[in-house]
């Protein structure tokens, strides 16, 4: 009696292991088949256009990349293909990423700029290049516009036009 109470008790304490590790596995899959945090994060992000300020640079965050916002002034240069238009007012809206060494130029009012400072690439109030070994503007992130917001990650008309008439 002594020997199948203690085979039992064996039996018992390898399915205990084999549960344990069978369920150790199925989590560790499910955590393989979730999306990723950076992935979860990428979704949308609205903004709400009528706070901006013309000529003050406003810069949000979206999918870990600087977005830079400008609401234009009277005296910047008008830019039919690049400029969104809402309302009466004309914004840039760019990823603030340098395109040649990927960058973080910084606005400069004065000369209505964006300047990179690691190899004095230039860009225009639009976020085409203007100077320096930048290959192309600075992109513009997929966008859509309900009103007076700015919806970041959604391609709408807007967008869909300005990416059709850049290529």
């Amino acid at each position: 009696m002594h020997s199948k109470s203690r085979r039992a008790f064996i039996g018992k304490a390898f399915a205990g292991v084999a549960g344990i590790g069978a369920v150790a596995s199925l989590v560790a899959m499910k955590k393989t088949w979730d999306p990723l945090p950076s992935a979860l994060s990428a979704g949308f992000t609205t903004i709400d256009l009528n706070i901006a300020e013309a000529g003050k640079l406003n810069v949000v965050k979206w999918r870990g990349k600087p977005v830079f916002i400008l609401k234009h002034t009277k005296d910047i240069q008008k830019d039919e293909v690049r400029d969104i238009v809402v309302g009466s007012d004309r914004f840039t809206v760019v990823i603030g990423l340098c395109t040649h060494l990927g960058c973080i130029p910084s606005w400069n009012p004065s000369d209505k700029q964006f300047k990179c400072a690691c190899h004095g690439g230039a860009f225009n109030a639009s976020g085409v290049e203007q100077f320096g070994p930048p290959p192309r503007p600075l992109d513009i992130p997929p966008f859509n516009i309900n009103g007076t917001e700015l919806v970041l990650g959604e391609e709408g008309e807007q967008y869909k036009k300005i990416v059709a008439a850049s290529a």
